[in-house]
């Protein structure tokens, strides 16, 4: 704690001591300033430059001098309205009610910041607009009705943003932070400080304020050192700008600080010096201020002095706040909120007049719409019998669409069976070859069997009864093969249940795989291809209808055996055709690609081929409608088909299935 003191007693002591370089500094700073100024007015062209340029003048002596201020800020409103130069007037009354604020005299400043709106707004100048709001917004302020002060901020906040003054935006934002801090709504007050705080080239005359709202925050949230280094800087922004309104206001809060510490003479030293700025400007708010501070440091110490200051701050206090200046100050607001509920009323009852002057202007509409439809009606009558025959005429082709249609899936089908037959009868050959050939032999042998029963060579009997027992085994091995291959075709070849079974795909795609194979086989005996298969053996079984699934991996073959048996009619010898089939799990679904090395897809078509009847096949080699039967059979099972192809090297499908 006693570390504490020291560094506050320290922070303090560098102050006193850079006061007074801060304030030759601002001397300096000031002189220069009114110089360039008073080169600008003079090198103006044109009353509206002379208007700008002692606009600037007054502004910057508003916190100097209040003589001076006054001065230019009425010569420059007289030759506004010499040449009614609406935005000056509005500029220049907003610019006159920062002087009558200063000074305690609300009532005026109202006046004068409602006649600055009004006419603002009959010239919809945004700029104009946003800064009578925020001026108001300032007096509320000072009449410590910090609701109503957000309200008008807000309003000019609104403005500004949607006009991009980036400049104004940011007082914006330090006024509101002004006004929360006051209803100790410090983390609002935080937010919007911190948004002005790095802002200093969009306030250069303002900064001292924005420090001191940061200043007070964090006095209030008992962070002092931090509080002090703030005002501190207030301090020196405001000298800097020979602000002694910023001065007086930031030396009261300071000694307001130190007050709470208890370091009774620093919280003087300041408070002194705040009295003398608001004393030097008839500063009325910072005497009252200031005055306040004094009468209760001198209370205990020096009661005299204490009675001085008390008097001198309630003298100010009665002429900001006295019951005369806010009976006038309520008189004149309640004139203006009455004028504008009048504004409101007329408005309202303009818009219910345009209302009904609709409403008649649309009846009558109405009624000649209504003549019009009447006429046309009888033509429409005469019109909707041609449609309707024509709507006949479509209906009849629509039914012979589908019946194509029907005839075209149909034949899709049937090649598809076409095909699977194919296979199944080179399947079953073999097996079949094999019981007619073993059974030749058996017969073979047993015509020499009974010759060596003849001979009684039993010996040779018994070798020969053991050739045909092993011939009968494969008789019976080969005729169950053959059994099984039918008993599956004909599984395959009912009509689908709708049940679904646990599925082994594995075993599915194998199967489909050889019969494709050799269906192609069993039609042209001299086509030949490298099938290749990577089946993810950790597959488990899926719920599925075999049949659905198996047509859909049929057609899927068919096209990649068409594909490498096209080009291989149109290659060299070099080329070897080859089909690849694979599984795998992935994304808890399971994948099945079917890939081919021949032409490929090409581009421009590659987005239609799920499109039924699209079909890249010469015609009538294809119906279009095996890959759209497909797809429609995969999205039921809520999976997908993909296809990634490139012309002239091959293409891939790929079956997403979801595990359910």
């Amino acid at each position: 704690m006693i570390k504490k003191c020291l560094h506050i007693i320290f922070l303090v002591c560098l102050q006193v001591a850079c006061l007074s370089q801060s304030s030759q500094l601002a001397d300096s700073i000031s002189r220069k300033k009114i110089d360039v100024l008073m080169q600008k007015l003079h090198q103006a062209k044109g009353d509206s430059a002379r208007i700008n340029v002692m606009e600037e003048i007054g502004f910057f002596f508003e916190h100097l001098d209040v003589d001076s201020s006054l001065k230019y800020f009425n010569v420059a409103l007289g030759l506004a309205r010499q040449h009614s130069y609406a935005w000056g007037e509005a500029r220049l009354l907003a610019g006159l009610s920062g002087l009558m604020e200063h000074q305690g005299k609300y009532a005026e400043a109202f006046e004068l910041l409602f006649k600055s709106l009004k006419i603002a707004e009959e010239s919809k100048s945004a700029y104009d607009i946003a800064r009578a709001n925020r001026r108001l917004s300032g007096v509320y302020y000072e009449l410590q009705n910090y609701t109503k002060a957000i309200a008008y901020l807000l309003k000019a906040l609104h403005v500004d943003e949607a006009n991009q003054y980036k400049d104004k935006v940011a007082i914006d934002h330090y006024a509101l932070a002004n006004a929360y801090e006051k209803i100790n709504q410090l983390d609002t007050a935080a937010y919007h400080v911190n948004i002005a705080l790095p802002q200093k080239e969009l306030l250069p005359d303002l900064m001292q304020y924005v420090y001191e709202i940061d200043g007070n925050i964090k006095r209030k949230r008992r962070n002092y050192e931090q509080a002090i280094l703030s005002y501190r800087k207030g301090i020196e922004e405001a000298q800097l700008s020979s602000d002694l309104i910023g001065s007086s206001q930031v030396c009261a809060d300071l000694s307001t600080l130190y007050k709470e510490l208890n370091l009774r003479d620093s919280a003087i030293s300041y408070a002194l010096k705040g009295f003398n700025y608001g004393k030097e400007i008839s500063f009325k708010k910072g005497i009252m201020l200031n005055g306040n501070l004094l009468a209760e440091l001198y209370d205990s110490i020096q009661p005299s002095l204490a009675l001085k200051y008390y008097k001198i701050a309630a003298v100010a206090k009665d002429s900001l706040f006295g019951v005369t200046n806010i009976q006038a100050i309520q008189n004149l607001v309640s004139a203006e909120e009455a004028k504008q509920r009048e504004l409101a009323d007329a408005a309202a009852a303009y818009r219910n007049k345009l209302k009904l002057y609709g409403l008649l202007t649309g009846l009558s509409v109405l009624l000649i719409i209504a003549f019009i439809l009447y006429r046309n009606n009888r033509q429409k009558q005469k019109a909707n019998i041609v449609l309707q025959q024509q709507k006949e005429k479509i209906e009849t082709t629509l039914n012979e669409l589908r019946l194509t249609q029907a005839q075209l899936i149909q034949s899709e089908k049937m090649a598809s069976l076409g095909e699977l037959t194919a296979g199944i009868a080179h399947e079953i050959q073999n097996p079949l070859n094999f019981v007619n050939n073993f059974s030749e032999v058996n017969r073979e042998l047993i015509v020499e069997m009974r010759e060596e029963i003849c001979k009684g060579n039993y010996d040779g009997v018994n070798e020969l009864a053991k050739d045909v027992e092993a011939n009968e085994e494969k008789i019976n091995q080969h005729g169950k093969r053959a059994d099984a291959i039918v008993k599956g075709m004909l599984l395959h070849s009912r009509s689908s249940s709708g049940q679904k079974e646990p599925t082994d795909i594995n075993a599915l795609a194998d199967e489909y795989l050889r019969l494709t194979y050799h269906g192609l086989r069993a039609k042209d005996k001299s086509f030949n291809a490298t099938i290749k298969t990577d089946f993810d053996n950790t597959l488990e079984k899926i719920n599925i209808i075999p049949q659905d699934i198996g047509r859909v991996i049929l057609n899927l073959l068919t096209n990649a055996f068409y594909a490498v048996e096209e080009k291989k009619r149109q290659s060299s010898n070099e080329y070897q055709p080859t089909v690849a089939v694979s599984t795998n799990c992935s994304g808890g679904e399971i994948r099945i690609k079917i890939t081919d090395n021949g032409n490929g897809i090409s581009s421009k078509v590659v987005d239609k081929i799920f499109q039924p009847f699209f079909t890249t096949k010469p015609t009538g080699q294809g119906t279009g409608l095996g890959l759209s039967l497909s797809y429609d059979i995969v999205k039921a099972y809520g999976g997908e088909i993909k296809v990634e192809s490139k012309e002239g090297e091959g293409t891939k499908f790929i079956i997403q299935l979801p595990i359910v």
